[in-house]
């Protein structure tokens, strides 16, 4: 279970106060049990200084532990609530299926639903019992006590652009305001580490996943597609003939031209452009940077492995990027959007590639201890719907699709939510997008409650009105 199931409220007994606990006692694990429902922490009294105070993610037997040492000094309120609410220091690796995922022909399976909305695909075991999977993922279906997969997530939005913006911010999509992705709010709240960039889109990013309106400078870098001979990121070296003052004398008068029609600018764009050439000469002066990025340097049958395909060496890229410092790092697949011969696209090509590249980064993630630090994201921005469409395809379905999130210290080998016998609505447990958000946020320490103004001069939160899912 994870630490947000339980809680602790303080009450005041004859003669002082003390912490009493609600956590529910610890179960024993069984694969496939669904996590069980805990009520929210209870509210504090409502008196002196613990009106404010929740102690959350605290074992009341820690609290004992730490609380007894500060009679003689060595410890206050104030260092027991840093204790209680320490984050770990996590990265996100995003694997982005742009065009929307099949959710019955890949993680929710449904060989017994209504004959004419069936798979062709069968189902099987994985190493969980009772968990199926597609059997076009049989990698993946070996790493099933690593992830969780939620087959309840719903939204309203059928449109690609619309789908896409919720799923990339938690917000709709609006004419006026441009919410800013995920990875540039992390880049924003949390900032660059170890001379790389907070954020990195491979190849590229989408106009949703970008800064939105925390402007250019949150935008990702675009690594390009590893998945070519001789791979190298754009511009990392000198040109030939360049020295470092050379550089550096034309960068200030760029900057100078600049800084005279930058006024005139209403589109953000030399600041974008700027924003760019400020990046690319940090990364350029930076040998760490240039190491990261040299996926050169892995083996051979490593790169095999992960597959010689765009999804799979973008995989094995991200765990590099992560390794090294980045903090988010989003890895696009695009193309899945099978309206037409679902069955043959999805067998010949999309599922082997998903299945060796997920499997293979779960696994080096995992025999790296990265795993533990490091939460991978499998996404669409919708599922597919169960029926199947003339041409033998299936069309936008946001009722119900399913989504697979692992490491970060979340249990894996567990199963969130149910959709009907057909796959087509949500039966139990549904999960909305602006919750998920906000829970990765709380993950990474991120405070999604938090107010940004917009472009427009209005406050907006984070996550909206979502909460972190307490199975998570």
């Amino acid at each position: 279970m994870s630490p947000l199931s339980g809680g602790a409220r303080a009450v005041r007994p004859w003669g002082g106060w003390r912490i009493r606990s609600n956590d529910p006692p610890r179960l024993a694990a069984r694969p496939l049990s669904r996590p069980i429902a805990v009520a929210a922490p209870a509210t504090p009294p409502k008196r002196g200084f613990l009106r404010r105070l929740t102690v959350r993610r605290f074992d009341r037997r820690a609290f004992l532990k730490i609380g007894s040492i500060a009679p003689f000094g060595f410890l206050s309120w104030g260092d027991v609530l840093r204790a209680a609410t320490k984050k770990t220091d996590l990265s996100i690796i995003h694997l982005l299926l742009g065009g929307g995922l099949s959710h019955i022909d890949s993680f929710d399976p449904k060989p017994d639903c209504n004959p004419k909305f069936r798979s062709i695909f069968k189902a099987i075991p994985t190493n969980l019992d009772g968990l199926q999977v597609c059997e076009h993922l049989p990698l993946t279906a070996r790493q099933a006590d690593k992830y969780v997969v939620i087959r309840s997530m719903t939204h309203k939005v059928a449109s690609h652009e619309g789908a896409m913006a919720l799923m990339m911010s938690g917000h709709e999509l609006l004419p006026t305001v441009r919410h800013p992705g995920m990875g540039a709010v992390v880049s924003k709240e949390l900032g660059p580490r170890n001379e790389l960039p907070a954020y990195v889109a491979i190849p590229s990013s989408n106009r949703y996943s970008q800064g939105g309106f925390l402007g250019p400078r949150h935008n990702p870098f675009h690594a390009g597609s590893p998945n070519v001979s001789k791979y190298a990121v754009r511009d990392l070296d000198l040109p030939m003939g360049v020295d470092w003052s050379r550089m550096e004398a034309r960068y200030s008068l760029l900057s100078l031209v600049d800084s005279k029609i930058q006024k005139w600018d209403t589109s953000d764009t030399f600041e974008s452009i700027d924003s760019y050439y400020r990046n690319a000469l940090e990364l350029m002066r930076s040998p760490r940077a240039k190491k990261a990025f040299d996926i050169a340097q892995e083996p051979e049958p490593l790169r095999e492995k992960y597959g010689r395909t765009g999804l799979g060496q973008g995989c094995l890229l991200a765990r590099r990027l992560v390794e090294a410092g980045v903090r988010f790092v989003t890895v696009s697949s695009g193309n899945w959007d099978h309206h037409t011969n679902v069955f043959t696209n999805l067998s010949n090509d999309f599922l082997p590639e998903l299945d060796r590249a997920y499997a293979t980064l779960l696994e080096d993630l995992s025999g790296r201890g990265m795993l533990e630090t490091t939460i991978v994201l499998v996404t669409g921005e919708f599922g597919r719907t169960p029926e199947i469409n003339v041409y033998a395809g299936r069309d936008h379905w946001p009722n119900c699709f399913s989504l697979a999130i692992a490491g970060g210290g979340i249990q894996g080998g567990r199963v969130w939510g149910t959709s009907d016998k057909d796959g087509m609505f949500v039966k139990d447990n549904p999960v909305e997008v602006q919750n998920f958000v906000a829970t990765i946020y709380h993950k990474l320490g991120i405070d999604h409650t938090k107010e940004y103004v917009s472009n427009i001069g209005r406050p907006i939160k984070l996550a909206g009105d979502g909460e972190p899912l307490q199975f998570l």
